[in-house]
Formats: C-alpha cells, sequence, structure tokens
C-alpha cells in the first residue's frame, strides 16, 4: 500500500526501503529514528503491500492504552476510515477490529495472551514493537516469546523494533545481529534551559508550587502551547489548582491534563490541537513521553520525574516510586518540543545534576515484582527464564521469590510445572494474586464478589484517601460511583466476570459463601494480620509490622487483610484493607495453619513454657499451655534458655573451674611452641577443649545428660557439675592434672600458696615478699618445667611487681620496691640481702618474739 500522501514527506519515508529490503531478508530489523519522524504511522502502513507479509496481518505494539488508542486512531484516518476496518484496536476495555483489519494496534500485555491462545500466531506475518526503549515487563516478555516462537514454530514470521533514543546494539544482537536502520529524521531545533548550578534542589513537595510559577512566567515570555511533564496525577491536580489561580479567567489558554486514568474524552481534549488563536497549557505524566503528538506544543517544562513500578522485598509488592528521569527519557521529552517548529524546553534541573542521570532507562524487568512473567512462562512451557533470549535476564532471586508465591497460590506443582489451576489464573489476564482470589471465589460460591474486588484492585482508587482504608467501602459505593474511574472499575468487573464463567468453575455450595474479607485472603494470604497492644497497630502473617490511623474505623479490628501498604523498614502504613473473622481464616486457610507443640524458653522469666500453637505465619491465633511436655524438649528448651543467659548462670563451684583452667592451661601449653621443655610431658595426653565456648556450644553433650526433669535456671543450684566436667576427661589425663598442676605451693615462709590456675594468660602465685625471702628458684609446675607468674605482694596483699624470674627481680627491682616498702610498712622487716634474710609471715616484733621463744 502506498504511504497517504500526507505523511510521504515525513523524515522516517527515506528509511523504507532499506527497512523493507532488511525485513524481506533476515527476517528482523531494528529502526532507530527520532521524535516525530513517524515511525508510528508511516511504516506499518508502508509494509502492508510487503510480498513477503502474503496478505497477513501486522501486530503493532505500543507501550500503554493512551498511545495505542491514538496510533489506532491515526492510522485509519490516514486511510480514510474508522477504527475496525483495516486498522483494528485491541486493549485493555476495548476491542475494536473486523475480518477486515490488517493493522491491529495492541498494548503489550494483549499480544502475551495472544502467543499464549496461539503459539504460531497464525495470519500474523509481522510484529512491530513500537518504544521500545520504555523497557516494560510485558514488551521484554513478548519479544522473548515472539523470538522463540520464530525460532521454533514460525521463521517466517518478521520482528521489528523501533525507538528513538534505545541503545540499538543488544537488541540487534539478540534479533540475530538484525541489520540496523536510522531515520537521520528533520526535527526542528529545540534551545534546552537548565536552572543555575547553584539552584537547589527543588523536593517533591514542592514540585507543584515550582511548576506552576514557571510555568505563569513562561506563559508571558514565549509563545505556543506547553507541554508540562509532572511525577503523578497528585502533582497535576495540584499544579491545576494553582495555575488557576495565577492565571485567572484567560480565555486564550486552557488547561489539560493527561494521565493514564482519566477518560477517554479529557485525554482527547488534550492531545487535539486548540482552537485557532487559542493556546493549552497540557500537564502529563511520562504517558506523553512517547507515540503521542500533541499538537502547538512548542514549549516543554520538564520536571525530571516519574513513577515507576519497583519490587520492593520488606512489603512483598510493587510500589509506585518517584524517581528521576534518565538521559534518554528527557531527551524524548525535549522533543516534544520541536515537532512542528523550533522550540524551547525548559529542565528544572540543573547541567550539573543531568551529567549525572544514567544513560538509559532501567529494564523493568529488573526491578519488579516477576510472578505475572513466570505464570506466563509457566504456561508457554519454561521453568528456566535462561531458555529464552533476554536483553536483560531476570534476576535469579525474583525469579525464586515469584516461584514461592505461584506455589502458595497453587499456581505451579511442587515441580514447578504449571497446574490447571495455574492455567485458569492466566487465563483472566490480571495479576496472579487477584486471579487466584476470583477463580477461589467462583468455586465458593461468590464470582460476582470476587471480580468487583479484583476490578477495584486493579484500577486506581476511585474514592479520597479520606473516605478510610476499608476496601468494603469501595465496594458498597461502586455502584453509585459516577466518576470515571469507578466506570473504568465497573467495566473490568464485568470482563472479569464473562472470563471466570468461561473457566466453567463449580460453585462449593455446601459453604457459607466468603465475605469481602476471605476474598480478600484469597489473594494476599501472607497479609493477613493481627492488632497488637496499640489501636491501629497490626502484625501481618509475612512478619512485618503495619499500622493505620487510630481514626481509621478498621483500627479496632481484630484481624485485617491488607492489601496496600507502603515500604517503611519498620511499620508500614496501610491504605487499602478490609476486616476479616477468625472463623473466616480458620475455614478458608485452615491449610496454612501450623499447629505445633512449641516449647521454647522465656529469658524474662528464666523458664521453658510449653504451649500447644496454631500459627498463620508470623500470627499466632492460639496457644494452650501443655501439662505433660516432651521431657526431651523441655531439655531441648532449657539448653536454649542456658545459651542465651551464658555461661555464668550454671551453678560452678570454684573446685570445678579451677579443674576447668588447669586443662585449660595445659591446652595453650601443649600448642605453645616457646615451651618445648613442658611440651615434653603433655604429648601423649590427651587434653580436651573445655573451653567456655566449648562447653556453651556443646551442651548436649556433657549436661543435657543430667538435666532430669528441670525447666528453670533456679532449678539448676542443685546439679553437679564436677562429675559431668570429670566424665570428659580421661583417667591417665586425671592422672597427670594433679601431678602436673599442684594445687598449691609451699614457700619458704612455710606457708601453703594456691595457684590461680584461672588467671590470664598464665597461671599466678600470689604472695607476700617477705615469705619468698631466701628463695632463688621461681616456682614452676609441669614437673618443674614451666615457671609461674609471681604477683609479689606487699604485707597488706597490694600487689607491687610481676616477675617470672624471682632471682632476676632480687637482683634489679627489690632495692626500689624495699625502698618503697619500708616507708610504708616501717614495722615489717626489710633486709638489703634478700637472698640470706629468713623468710617470714610476721612484723619484725613477731619474729623477735617467735626467736625468743626458740
Amino acid at each position: 500500500m502506498p504511504v497517504p500522501q500526507s505523511v510521504s514527506t515525513l523524515p522516517v519515508c527515506e528509511a523504507l526501503d532499506p527497512l523493507g529490503a532488511a525485513l524481506a531478508e533476515t527476517g528482523c530489523a531494528v529502526l532507530r529514528a527520532p521524535p516525530g519522524a513517524g515511525k508510528t504511522t508511516v511504516v506499518p502502513l508502508s509494509l502492508l503491500d510487503a510480498e513477503w507479509l502474503g496478505g497477513q496481518s501486522i501486530l503493532m505494539l505500543e507501550p500503554r492504552r493512551l498511545a495505542a488508542r491514538h496510533a489506532a486512531l491515526r492510522l485509519a484516518q490516514l486511510l480514510g476510515e474508522s477504527i475496525g476496518q483495516t486498522v483494528g484496536l485491541r486493549i485493555r476495555h476495548e476491542r475494536i477490529e473486523s475480518d477486515a483489519t490488517r493493522i491491529l494496534v495492541v498494548t503489550e500485555g494483549v499480544l502475551t495472551r495472544m502467543l499464549q491462545h496461539d503459539a504460531e500466531l497464525t495470519g500474523v506475518g509481522a510484529v512491530l514493537f513500537d518504544e521500545f526503549h520504555e523497557r516494560s515487563l510485558h514488551a521484554d516478555t513478548a519479544l522473548a516469546l515472539c523470538l522463540q516462537a520464530r525460532e521454533v514454530l514460525r521463521p517466517d514470521l518478521r520482528l521489528l523494533v523501533m525507538s528513538a533514543t534505545l541503545d540499538t546494539g543488544p537488541v540487534a544482537a539478540i534479533l540475530d545481529d538484525a541489520p540496523v536502520i536510522v531515520s537521520r529524521g528533520r526535527q526542528f531545533p529545540v534551545d534546552t534551559h537548565y536552572l543555575p548550578d547553584n539552584h537547589p534542589v527543588v523536593e517533591l513537595r514542592d514540585v507543584a508550587a515550582f511548576v506552576a510559577r514557571k510555568i505563569t512566567e513562561l506563559v508571558a515570555a514565549e509563545s505556543g502551547s506547553l507541554l508540562v511533564f509532572l511525577p503523578g496525577a497528585a502533582e497535576i491536580r495540584k499544579t491545576a489548582e494553582l495555575l488557576a489561580q495565577s492565571l485567572g479567567d484567560v480565555e486564550q489558554i486552557s488547561v489539560c491534563p493527561l494521565y493514564g486514568e482519566l477518560d477517554a474524552k479529557s485525554q482527547a481534549a488534550a492531545v487535539h490541537p486548540p482552537a485557532p488563536g487559542q493556546r493549552k497549557i497540557v500537564l502529563a505524566t511520562n504517558i506523553a513521553e512517547t507515540s503521542l503528538t500533541i499538537e502547538g506544543v512548542r514549549v516543554v517544562i520538564d520536571s525530571g520525574l516519574m513513577r515507576e513500578n519497583r519490587f520492593h522485598p520488606g512489603s512483598g509488592m510493587n510500589r509506585l516510586q518517584t524517581v528521576f528521569v534518565s538521559i534518554d527519557s528527557a531527551d524524548q521529552r525535549r522533543g516534544r518540543a520541536g515537532r512542528t517548529e523550533a522550540g524551547v524546553c525548559y529542565r528544572l534541573w540543573t547541567r550539573t545534576r543531568h551529567q549525572r542521570l544514567d544513560p538509559q532507562r532501567r529494564a523493568e524487568i529488573l526491578h519488579s515484582d516477576l510472578s505475572q512473567l513466570m505464570l506466563e512462562l509457566a504456561c508457554w512451557g519454561v521453568q528456566d527464564p535462561s531458555e529464552l533470549s533476554w536483553l536483560d535476564r531476570p534476576p535469579q532471586a525474583a525469579v525464586a521469590r515469584a516461584n514461592a508465591g505461584l506455589m502458595q497460590l497453587s499456581a505451579l506443582d511442587d515441580t514447578g510445572r504449571i497446574s490447571s489451576h495455574g492455567r485458569q489464573m492466566a487465563a483472566l489476564g490480571i495479576e496472579p494474586r487477584l486471579a487466584h482470589m476470583v477463580i477461589s471465589g467462583a468455586q465458593f460460591g461468590s464470582l460476582e464478589s470476587a471480580c468487583q474486588l479484583a476490578a477495584v484492585l486493579s484500577e486506581a482508587d476511585f474514592l479520597p484517601r479520606s473516605a478510610g482504608a476499608d476496601l468494603q467501602l469501595r465496594i458498597d459505593a461502586l455502584a453509585s460511583a459516577r466518576n470515571a474511574r469507578a466506570a473504568r472499575v465497573r467495566t473490568l468487573g464485568k470482563q472479569l466476570r464473562e472470563r471466570a464463567r468461561r473457566l466453567q468453575q463449580v460453585s462449593d455450595r455446601s459453604v457459607q459463601p466468603p465475605d469481602t474479607g476471605a476474598l480478600l485472603g484469597f489473594a494476599y494470604p501472607d497479609r493477613i494480620a493481627i492488632a497488637r497492644k496499640g489501636r491501629g497497630d497490626f502484625l501481618l502473617a509475612n512478619g512485618r509490622g503495619a499500622q493505620l490511623p487510630e481514626e481509621d474505623a478498621l483500627a479496632h479490628q481484630p484481624f485485617l487483610v491488607v492489601a496496600d501498604l507502603d515500604d517503611a523498614a519498620r511499620n508500614a502504613r496501610i491504605y487499602r484493607a478490609t476486616g476479616i473473622e477468625e472463623d473466616d481464616i480458620r475455614q478458608h486457610f485452615a491449610h496454612l495453619i501450623n499447629r505445633e507443640e512449641q516449647l521454647s524458653w522465656n529469658q524474662d522469666r528464666q523458664r521453658v513454657e510449653a504451649q500447644a500453637t496454631e500459627s498463620l505465619g508470623a500470627i499466632q491465633l492460639a496457644a494452650q499451655r501443655l501439662n505433660d511436655p516432651d521431657p526431651h524438649q523441655v531439655n531441648a528448651a532449657l539448653i536454649d534458655g542456658i545459651r542465651q543467659t551464658g555461661f555464668d548462670c550454671l551453678p560452678w563451684r570454684e573446685q570445678t573451674l579451677g579443674l576447668l583452667a588447669r586443662v585449660n592451661f595445659l591446652q595453650r601449653v601443649k600448642g605453645d611452641a616457646d615451651y618445648p621443655d613442658a611440651q615434653r610431658y603433655l604429648r601423649d595426653l590427651d587434653l580436651p577443649d573445655l573451653t567456655r565456648d566449648w562447653l556453651i556450644d556443646n551442651l548436649e553433650q556433657w549436661l543435657q545428660p543430667i538435666l532430669t526433669g528441670q525447666s528453670t535456671l533456679a532449678a539448676l543450684r542443685t546439679l553437679k557439675l564436677h562429675a559431668a566436667i570429670e566424665s570428659l576427661i580421661d583417667w591417665q589425663t586425671r592422672q597427670a592434672l594433679d601431678s602436673l598442676t599442684p594445687d598449691s605451693v609451699v614457700v619458704a615462709s612455710g606457708t601453703t600458696v594456691p595457684i590461680d590456675y584461672q588467671a590470664q594468660p598464665w597461671p599466678i602465685l600470689a604472695v607476700r615478699v617477705q615469705e619468698v625471702f631466701g628463695m632463688q628458684t621461681t616456682p614452676a609446675v609441669i614437673d618443674g618445667s614451666f615457671a609461674l607468674t609471681m604477683q609479689l605482694l606487699s604485707p597488706a596483699h597490694r600487689p607491687v611487681q610481676l616477675t617470672r624470674d624471682l632471682a632476676g627481680f632480687w637482683r634489679s627491682s627489690y632495692t626500689q620496691v624495699r625502698s618503697e616498702l619500708r616507708g610504708r610498712y616501717p614495722k615489717h622487716y626489710w633486709p638489703e640481702d634478700p637472698l640470706t634474710a629468713q623468710a617470714t609471715s610476721g612484723t619484725k616484733k613477731q619474729m623477735a618474739s617467735a626467736s625468743r621463744q626458740r
């Protein structure tokens, strides 16, 4: 089909011949053309008469419903037709096509459904991926499936990837090194302005006010219509309110919002050209970034912000997160100003900040929940994503998490293969949790309610947040709500109901049909929640804390099911939830309730407590004291308590601590190369490890055998630990201990002095200086091979010197020590020559008295 005359001069036309040749010869191609080049409208029309197409149809994928609708309408207008003839449209909530349709414009999720229904795509000759640089999860999935279908079933299927800013190298590589066709384009110049480098960062809460001031300034300074990029609908509404105040009733200017949740009429008003003599201010999300030509726009104001879904493991769900755009997205936005004439772009960030932006948008597959993807792959017959070709391979952790969730929903069997229930879930074409809820609701006779609830959760909230978190309010208000969002919810609910009925589920009328809480629990069993102490404070089955404002009507409920919450590290804020009865939890989720006898250590009470518990994840539904628990389990719990409390909670006596110290002393000497003489005596000894750490780590080996019926720390006071420790030491070693590590030493004064083997790093003999006068050899153990550390004391038993060389002490330090001690203790004997002096334990007077008695 010849390209219509009205678009025959668009820049992309120069690329049509090489593009057609590439598709004819290799079957795949990548087209890079700048914004406004005409690729969305010209390329599919130019391919209709291609010989290789053979009269088959063309599928063209668009990333959003608005872009798909706009592209289909434009294509049909160029042919002088209405949608549904040569050009058809198939998107969520809308299907307009006929037997005459040759170009079918679809959104990416629709293509996945078509592939699952017919892997060969019978009657389709080419698939065009438009604006692929957005790298949505659906687009990556659809391309991977198309590549495998082409490899295995349809080698004649042509694939074309198109974008203005895509990094073409990796895409061309997975398309078997497909040719890259580049259209230079003839876009008008766009002057780009940044904020000064010293300008403070504009906080998200201030974006609307800052943008409104900038718009007011530029309306007077610039001509033409303005396209303003804001992160989301809330900022758009706030900006519109502020403009109504600052611009007043200027008749020549209209303010038009543009975002996904708007009705089709409002979206059309934003896209269509303004009336002659009029100007528009279009306040848009990144929905206007690609595929749409908004007539009359000469000025672009870019906040630099966008919202994208990111998976948060902490909450187990996707969350819209405000992020900064990448350079390719910023370039797409700027290009909107130069479509029909020279334009200007005002970027509300600094040039320095721009240099730090990511060059390309991060693929959604790298930061999203992959449950839908893994369900689609399981239906396709693939368990391992590496079997397919990906630009970015799905992360292994996200794949494992998604598969675990699908198994909990019974979508996959124990081997990871798709179940019949999983196929029914996939056929509904909605998020897996919600699909499971709809099918489960149908089984129990609540299909209508389940479909309504799924529709409410699939769309943006049509009630203000001030209405509270209760989803039941939304269900009750659904029929009477008159806004566009509610209308979409009703439409989706009807579609889901029809799809679910075709699954021919058999209702189980033997049980009471589940209410909203139980239905929501089918979708989110891990987010069933129990109230904690504070009003509005809840614990979820997945172990997370969550909160409601105290004034919320749900705050007093004993149990909730939570559908939507934020990703706060501690207590998440609950946005949408509903109450559930405990009886419904027990009836519908009995398979998830864990019943066990639980013995645990209560550290506060320092005792073992035995309970029979019923738990749903982290939620304890019931607990009853056990009067006759298993003694082995009691012992194990008591052992845990001892470990928690520590070594010193056991009734250690000095005799036993001394035994431990003597063994550990010999163990250290045996392993120390600095004491070869001592090691001769230890070489053949089997010395056990009796350190504190070993004893605590091995309580089961030495302590548990003597725990007979005790369940508290207090009851341990009567334990005979010495015998238990001795049992760890063989007979030969026990005999050697007595000879190698005597308890005490008799010093020159005749006093028996105990040896402190618990001292570190080596044993200490603490003795008064006067009691070792006349001694030249340092006392030693291990048959005299290991000198003890002597702690020489004053007459008041205060340390004055540490030494392992007594003879050296007499020669060197004694004179100074004697001088200090003579002044402090004049009543005591301090000879000049300690080696010839008499050892004594008394004063000079006592020594004289003893001498007279002799």
